[in-house]
């Protein structure tokens, strides 16, 4: 897998996202850079900041390339060296989810996998306007790969 494969779903309350690449770097390596808050900017082209700690319950402030917007997720299922997610909205009105999943293989490389699903009743008069995030999605797992396996 050299680049990102990258599959879209949609519909009429869910809108979602996900990019999957094979790393040729183990799980704790890909995780040691997932949880760096401070240098994310370093190995990351779609993520101009991140303010705070990449911990369980832990809100964020995300400042991305292209927006003057701040976005403010908050940490869950952190479970070290396999999954993560940032949640942010409100349940039901509108709610994003980014989910993010280590796969060791037995040949010591890892299959990272990044979805975001945004569902809500907002979401109805929102969709049409909101980028497509195939390109975003697949940077960021190409940025990933080449900064995992730089070492």
């Amino acid at each position: 897998m050299n680049g990102a494969d990258i599959t879209k779903t949609r519909g009429m309350f869910l809108l979602g996202c996900r990019a999957e690449i094979g790393i040729r770097a183990e799980a704790e390596r890909i995780w040691d850079l997932l949880t760096d808050a401070k240098n994310y900017p370093n190995w990351n082209s779609m993520v101009l900041g991140i303010d705070g700690t990449i911990r369980e319950g832990q809100r964020l402030r995300i400042r991305v390339p292209g927006t003057g917007r701040t976005f403010s997720p908050i940490v869950r299922d952190l479970v070290p060296n396999r999954r993560m997610k940032w949640v942010g909205g409100v349940p039901g009105v509108f709610r994003g989810v980014r989910t993010f999943e280590l796969s060791p293989r037995v040949d010591g490389s890892t299959v990272f996998m990044m979805e975001e699903r945004f569902t809500g009743l907002m979401l109805l008069f929102v969709k049409s306007s909101m980028p497509d995030f195939g390109p975003v999605f697949g940077q960021w797992a190409s940025n990933l790969k080449e900064a995992a396996e730089r070492n």
